[in-house]
């Protein structure tokens, strides 16, 4: 198991892209119209800065996430808030400041900050808007990352199941009326970052791709007008195939996640592998504090969250399962199962004291590093034991994983 402890942080910048040895043609091909900025344009970036290590059973913390925002704000001020990055930030004098290079960049200023720590830097994800992002690891692997839109309708159906099979299995949802989504997809490319800095994905390449993903799927039925999914199941998750493999045409793709609601989500890999994602959230009290520390040492720990009446907030978790595919139904695991599933592992902790009214932290702090472990296997016993990662949002900037290796 893999525990890892994530802060969110932003800042804001201008950048152009461009290389100054290609002609205006090959940086529009790599780079798209953004690259005519001559005097830069602008994004508001959020970075999350992912640590790993082992949680301190005396403190219950793998991190003092405090001590990230601190160390971390510093190379943010210095080098990026508020800069024009080309010109205010000597690494970007020869590359473009790309997200991906950016992402790579900030763990590379940030990560010697914490060598003297118990937890170390592992990854950094930067975000610039809804439509992209990236991460670099620190094994020197990076993630490309590009969302599109799209909204079509769908019969919830099999072919391969008789009609009474598909109805006890998606219900409503196979009404012969049809019904809707919104359906948000991200398309994740994943190789080594390039010493030159080059985008691993053309823009040109990367907006023909999407161009014709929307053209085939928005406002489209899926039963009966894309014709390469008429006799196919029409699921989440082998709409999410279906694109995968459709990428593969143009560009080598590692992973799709396709969402067809805020809080829900299916994911095909490379190798054939299916993944499903559902968010429930749960509120609850709680206050930081250990016996093994003295009034004082709690105080200088915790901070404000040791405030000796509590404090709460509303969490959000994530579970993600993998597992068999069935090809015949076209599904990973029921989805009224699986929503079921996770609200009744929260359930028992929705609207308490954490620390007062349950058992597992009754000789424990109820640091977001302990909640999340204690909520594992809540989660896998009512999952098959087919759960593979569980994300904790304790705020919107700190958020706690647990992932199978």
């Amino acid at each position: 198991m893999l525990l890892t402890v994530s802060k969110r942080l932003e800042f804001s910048a201008s950048r152009r892209l461009f290389v100054k040895e290609w002609s205006d043609a090959e940086n529009v091909a790599a780079f798209g119209p953004e690259t005519s900025a001559r005097h830069g344009t602008g994004r508001n970036y959020v970075a999350y800065f992912i640590f790993s290590g082992v949680v301190d059973p005396t403190t219950g913390m793998l991190m003092n996430i405090s001590e990230i925002k601190e160390r971390v704000g510093r190379v943010l001020h210095d080098g990026y808030d508020h800069k024009f990055l080309n010109a205010d930030n000597k690494t970007f004098a020869g590359i473009p400041p790309t997200t991906e290079n950016l992402a790579r960049q900030l763990f590379l200023d940030a990560a010697p900050l914490f060598r003297d720590a118990n937890a170390q830097l592992v990854g950094c994800h930067l975000s610039e808007s809804e439509d992209r992002s990236a991460t670099y690891f620190g094994n020197g692997a990076l993630e490309s990352n590009y969302w599109f839109e799209f909204s079509a309708a769908r019969q919830t159906t099999s072919p391969r199941l008789t009609p009474e099979e598909n109805q006890k299995l998606f219900g409503v949802a196979t009404s012969p009326f049809g019904h809707g989504h919104n359906y948000r997809a991200r398309l994740t490319f994943r190789g080594l970052a390039d010493a030159g800095g080059l985008p691993q994905v053309r823009s040109t390449d990367m907006e023909g791709c999407v161009e014709s993903l929307r053209s085939e799927l928005d406002h489209k039925n899926l039963n009966h007008e894309v014709l390469a999914l008429i006799d196919q199941p029409i699921t989440t998750e082998n709409l999410a195939r279906y694109i995968h493999e459709r990428v593969c045409e143009k560009v080598r793709i590692d992973r799709v996640r396709l969402h067809e609601r805020d809080d829900f989500f299916a994911e095909h890999w490379n190798g054939g592998k299916y993944f499903l994602g559902m968010q429930v959230s749960f509120s609850a009290a709680h206050r930081l504090h250990t016996d093994q520390l003295a009034a004082e040492q709690n105080l200088a720990l915790y901070g404000k969250c040791n405030n000796p009446l509590g404090h709460g907030h509303r969490y959000l978790t994530e579970a993600t399962l993998g597992g068999p595919f069935d090809e015949r139904s076209g599904t990973l695991m029921d989805f009224v199962a699986f929503q079921t599933a996770i609200a009744e592992a929260v359930e028992p902790w929705r609207d308490k004291h954490l620390d007062l009214e349950t058992e597992e932290f009754r000789d424990k702090p109820s640091t977001g590093e302990n909640i999340v472990q204690a909520l594992w296997p809540r989660f896998d016993s009512r999952l098959d034991h087919r759960l593979v990662r569980l994300r904790l949002w304790e705020t919107m900037n700190n958020r706690f994983t647990l992932r199978m290796l």
